[in-house]
């Protein structure tokens, strides 16, 4: 099932990489994987707990150059192993509403999005797809000016050469 983009709510971002899609999935659902590659560099991830399952939880902590950390969990809404992963931050684990966000929290915590991850396989390796859903054109536009399209394919990039290095 493909959701059509809605330019007023939604980013999108969508590379090939060179690695096959077993790996790719791999590096979206593995927590040792995924700590490597999942924010831009100097920042890094410091836990990641993923529960691959409708209604699991994907949990992690960013951490900025300087220590600090960041704290974001989400629920899985749907899990098609090596072909699509949607999950939303505006659930937690078991589909239960997650808090509102605190005036002292990061930035980001404050979007409120929904994400489909698509993998298809291809001659070159795989077509990565992502699509970004928010609630309201302040979302997507915040969101987008967080620098969404430089950090993604940031991360992607990231990704695709750490899975280079690895067997298939």
């Amino acid at each position: 099932m493909t959701i059509s983009i809605d330019t007023r709510l939604d980013l999108a971002i969508e590379r090939e990489l060179a690695v096959p899609v077993g790996l790719v999935w791999r590096g979206l659902t593995e927590p040792d994987l995924l700590r490597q590659w999942f924010c831009p560099k100097p920042w890094g991830v410091s836990e990641c707990r993923i529960d691959l399952r409708p209604g699991g939880e994907f949990h992690t902590v960013m951490r900025d150059p300087d220590g600090r950390e960041y704290p974001d969990t989400a629920c899985f809404l749907e899990v098609v192993v090596e072909k699509r992963l949607v999950w939303t931050s505006v659930l937690v684990a078991d589909y239960r509403p997650a808090a509102p966000a605190t005036a002292d929290e990061k930035e980001c915590a404050h979007i409120a999005m929904t994400v489909i991850v698509e993998l298809e396989q291809i001659p070159a390796g795989t077509r990565y797809r992502a699509h970004v859903m928010h609630n309201a054109p302040e979302q997507r536009q915040a969101h987008e000016a967080m620098g969404f399209h430089e950090g993604w394919g940031t991360t992607i990039t990231q990704l695709e050469e750490l899975l280079q290095q690895k067997p298939a």
